[in-house]
């Protein structure tokens, strides 16, 4: 999902406030060089003697972790699954101690195993992770047996530096080693980004494909990010770097990989689409392949060359197994396991030795649930322990207390109460005239990580809301901005949410209280905001007079698809988004007065 990038200044601040925890050690970014082939297959070989014409590869694949070490709390740690009945049943999923037991489980009995992923392995990560610059979902994610993964547009938050550094090892350049006498070893899987060159040299950031190898058994992996990265990342993250066309940079490869004698090729791209139904089991090539999925992937995979023999996807959070026609008209299987490690999709590659191809009428794949009534792989449970033991004396501080949950990611509605919070935080915070005079606040959904749960993650008590727990809604600690907008300028950037390149998947804003308009579905485009319902304060937008309105830094820079945003003058720079929403949870809950989930009556819906 689009979400702002984040910049981990929350974490510099609180740990050098701990500073304990920090010794110093060397950045080590020397970018990797070409494509070498790797493979470290699971289980044993069929032994000496006759080989079969044909070998099963099993494919596991997964994406959009986000450094989601624990199991995600409240509605976003649930998958629907539909029942015989037809009725939609919510099942909580996910956490790396069940997602290892799933995979290790998955594995067995198959000699012939790789593991992949479609991006987004870290960045907007809660704090268990994010306070460390995501070095314990790495170190997660080489004990899982993850082989190889595309880069995602959030590997990118931090810029190709620090990228180089999670793919290399060494210790943080600024906060250094996290662990007295350890220094971080980095992935011991690559990170592809076939379609992200340098701009000053033209060569590929990192490696464009990796070969997989076992007893002369050969696939090939492309990795690819959507090419519109820069659009939802922000500025410094994709500094001297240029984003290409997914579909020419995966065929260039293919032919790359096919020259070299692979012919068995998969495409891990950071892209995906919406499928009709957002239960896990849902059969999206009914009536017909690919028939109950729409969205960006459709057109990527329509245009990749048949030579690619399956593609596994991600971006959207979607679940989906569909079949969709490749440019000679022949079904492939493209597929997305969800987010946050809920899912794993199991994928069954039948290998032809004599072609050294996938015998494409063959493939077969599911996503499987990764349940939490199934046993913890217990490294999983040492590696989040130990990381707790130092993120404790800053996750575990209360901040506010609340009366019920309170859902941003886990609301499927335009208006969220949580975004409602989250813009009136940023609201009250701003319009001291001294800290900028806002009068209305924007908040992107995307950066909206996670919902606030009313049920106690730890020992602190239900309805208490920590440090932690805010830090997982808001990852980012962007920095907030209040810019001098015109009334023409907001009507225009409230009509972006739903036209250019918003049209096709609308980004509602969240917005403070006082703003109130109409959103109408039936129509198209811009339209769809009805231009003469706009009103602040029960007044209606006056094109010509001059508002002040606060938003992050990221939307400040016309981010998400909203280049009228990024025209705001006379900017004045705030405190960070996560500084403001702890601070409105402290002014306006306590103990025996906490703060309930507010209306959503800001945004009037026609569908």
């Amino acid at each position: 999902m689009s979400a702002t990038p984040q910049k981990n200044r929350a974490s510099r601040r609180v740990l050098a406030a701990a500073a304990g925890l920090v010794t110093v050690g060397a950045l080590v970014a020397a970018m990797p060089a070409g494509a070498h082939d790797r493979g470290h297959g699971h289980g044993g070989g069929h032994g000496h003697g006759h080989k079969p014409r044909t070998v099963d590869v099993q494919l596991l694949s997964f994406n959009d972790l986000h450094g989601n070490l624990e199991p995600p709390a409240g509605s976003a740690g649930n998958v629907s699954e539909t029942q015989p009945d037809g009725t939609v049943k919510a099942i909580p999923a996910g956490g790396v101690e069940y997602l290892a037991t799933s995979l290790r489980t998955a594995r067995k009995g198959n000699p012939y195993s790789v593991t992949a992923a479609g991006g987004d392995m870290v960045g907007a990560s809660p704090l268990l992770s994010g306070l460390f610059h995501d070095e314990p979902t790495i170190e997660a994610l080489n004990g899982l047996d993850l082989d190889v993964t595309a880069v995602g547009n959030h590997e990118f938050d931090e810029g190709a530096t620090e990228l180089a550094r999670l793919q290399n090892g060494g210790c943080h350049p600024v906060e250094g080693c996290y662990e007295k006498g350890k220094k971080f070893k980095g992935a011991d899987f690559p990170y592809l980004a076939a379609n992200v060159t340098k701009e000053k040299t033209g060569k590929p950031l990192l490696k464009p494909y990796t070969v997989w190898k076992k007893n002369g058994v050969k696939i090939g992996f492309i990795g690819v990010t959507l090419e519109g990265t820069p659009d939802i990342v922000t500025a410094n993250g994709v500094k001297g770097l240029k984003f290409h066309d997914e579909v020419e940079t995966i065929n260039k490869y293919a032919r790359e990989l096919d020259r070299k004698g692979v012919k068995s090729i998969v495409a891990l791209i950071h892209e995906g689409g919406a499928p009709a139904s957002t239960s896990y089991n849902y059969d999206c090539d009914s009536p017909g392949a690919g028939d109950g999925i729409s969205g960006p992937i459709v057109d990527i995979a329509k245009g990749i060359t048949p030579k690619v023999d399956a593609l596994v996807t991600g971006h959207t959070h979607q679940a989906y197994v569909c079949t969709v026609p490749d440019p000679s008209g022949k079904p492939r299987m493209v597929t997305s396991a969800s987010s946050f490690g809920k899912l794993y999709t199991d994928t069954t590659l039948t290998y032809d030795r004599r072609t050294n191809d996938i015998v494409r009428t063959s493939v077969k794949s599911a996503n499987h649930v990764v349940t939490r009534d199934q046993p913890k792989a217990p490294d999983m449970t040492r590696l989040i322990d130990r990381w707790n033991k130092l993120a404790a004396p800053i996750a575990n501080k209360p901040q506010g207390w609340i009366s019920a949950d309170i859902n941003g990611r886990g609301s499927t509605a335009p208006e969220k109460p949580l975004g409602n919070v989250i813009a009136d935080a940023q609201l009250e915070g701003l319009a001291p005239a001294d800290k900028g005079g806002a009068e209305v606040a924007f908040m992107n959904p995307g950066g909206i990580r996670a919902d606030l749960v009313h049920k106690a993650s730890g020992s602190e008590g239900d309805g208490v809301v920590t440090y932690g727990e805010a830090f997982t809604v808001q990852p980012f600690t962007n920095m907030m901005n209040v810019v001098d907008l015109t009334g023409a300028q907001l009507v225009t950037a409230l009509q972006q949410q739903v036209s250019g390149p918003n049209e096709a998947s609308p980004k509602i804003l969240q917005v403070s209280k006082g703003l109130t308009y109409t959103l109408d579905l039936t129509k198209s485009g811009a339209d769809r905001v009805v231009a003469g319902t706009i009103k602040l304060n029960g007044e209606a937008i006056d094109p010509a007079r001059t508002y002040r309105v606060a938003m992050n830094e990221f939307l400040a820079g016309g981010g998400d698809g909203f280049p009228a945003l990024g025209q705001g003058t006379n900017k004045l720079v705030g405190a960070s988004d996560l500084d403001l929403f702890n601070a409105y949870l402290a002014a306006h809950s306590t103990a025996t007065a906490p703060l309930a989930p507010p209306a959503t009556d800001r945004i009037t819906v026609i569908q």
